[in-house]
């Protein structure tokens, strides 16, 4: 996913699209989850996080940049090259909370690995 080179507003967290979306399910069910972005292949999900979670972001197979782009709460998605999966006015919050997204993530890997070996 690209910057759209726009003003600074959120970070992303880029997951594989398998594992992002039981993420967003379990967040869903739990605690909310904030806009979700999906890239226009279907490869990968973007979470919008607070600003700031790049710098200490360390999840093995995921990563999370700084984006330029437009207010999570606005229509446009802050990335070229993407559509909303959770647009910002169907989200709970305007960004998902780190750690419960690191998390979600933890337990959608670890529930797909079973889901793998039961096949």
């Amino acid at each position: 996913m690209a910057d759209t080179g726009e003003a600074a507003a959120c970070d992303l967290v880029t997951v594989p699209a398998r594992e992002g979306l039981e993420a967003v399910d379990l967040l869903r069910l739990r605690h909310g989850v904030g806009p979700v972005l999906h890239d226009r292949e279907g490869g990968t999900l973007g979470f919008l996080v607070p600003p700031g979670t790049a710098a200490r972001w360390n999840l093995p197979g995921s990563a999370c940049t700084r984006t330029r782009g437009t207010d999570p709460a606005g229509a446009r998605p802050p990335v070229t090259g993407s559509g909303w999966l959770v647009p910002p006015e169907g989200a709970v919050a305007r960004a998902t909370e780190p750690e419960r997204l690191r998390a979600a993530i933890y337990e959608a890997v670890n529930m797909l690995a079973v889901v793998d070996r039961c096949r």
